[in-house]
């Protein structure tokens, strides 16, 4: 699949890995639909110009993700939605057991799993039966997903259980939906990133950060956006990347 005049989703869009892969797709040629709770998701899509339209919504509310598929649908005309590039999450730490013998808020828990994994499965699920509308192009092929997950996933950390679990389970889910959307000719990614220069990362200490960065065998430093988003238009133009996790972290694990 070609990103020049094709149209795609992308959702936590009005920043970090969204926002950079908005940038890229348009300056590939593409269309792009933004997605996001944030209200500078708007002032993003103004950046990018006519090629670019924000939808203001919440990945666990099927309304307004059906609302931000019909957008993109509208918006690719005859071409209809090309695929999708689900960057939306939160980051979560809570230990099971705090140090004053507490036990973990169930709550907090509960979001986490919400956002990150049923959010995951809710823009999957509408995402996909736009693009099982549209018409084959080469090899078949009629759209592709792309899903954030993470290295936490596989090396989770202290107090990354809701974390790790939601981003596992993204994981857990890229196969068997590659395998159920191949009838769709729809294929299905997933991209763990490490450790990246993203608002996520802004809300720990320097100290941490700098840690973090030494850690990664090479290039010794944060990752940042738009590698994220070069890896994300590599898989939407190479038709053999399917039901599969892909690490992009310079090589580190987490102790």
């Amino acid at each position: 699949m070609h990103v020049k005049d094709h149209t795609f989703l992308i959702t936590g869009a009005a920043s970090g890995l969204g926002a950079a892969t908005a940038e890229r797709l348009v300056a590939a040629g593409g269309r792009v639909v933004l997605c996001d709770l944030s209200e500078a998701v708007e002032a993003h899509a103004e950046r990018l110009g006519d090629a670019a339209r924000a939808v203001r919504g919440d990945v666990t509310s099927g309304d307004d993700i059906q609302a931000a598929v019909d957008a993109a649908v509208a918006l690719g005309g005859e071409r209809g939605l090309a695929g999708v590039v689900h960057c939306a999450g939160v980051v979560s730490v809570a230990k099971l057991v705090d140090r004053e013998g507490n036990p973990a808020d169930l709550e907090a828990y509960n979001r986490t799993i919400q956002i990150n994994l049923v959010g995951t499965f809710n823009v999957m699920r509408l995402a996909a039966a736009a693009m099982a509308k549209n018409a084959p192009g080469e090899d078949g092929e009629r759209g592709v997903i792309i899903n954030t997950a993470s290295i936490a996933a596989m090396d989770g950390q202290v107090g990354q259980c809701a974390y790790s679990a939601s981003k596992a389970g993204v994981v857990g889910m890229s196969l068997p939906a590659a395998r159920e959307l191949s009838r769709h000719g729809v294929r299905v990614m997933a991209i763990a990133p490490g450790v990246f220069e993203t608002p996520m990362m802004s809300e720990i200490p320097d100290e941490a950060a700098q840690a973090l960065a030494a850690a990664v065998p090479f290039p010794k430093r944060l990752g940042r956006p738009d590698e994220y988003a070069r890896l994300a238009e590599q898989i939407i133009t190479n038709p053999m990347l399917n039901g599969e996790v892909i690490r992009l972290d310079g090589g580190i694990r987490m102790q």
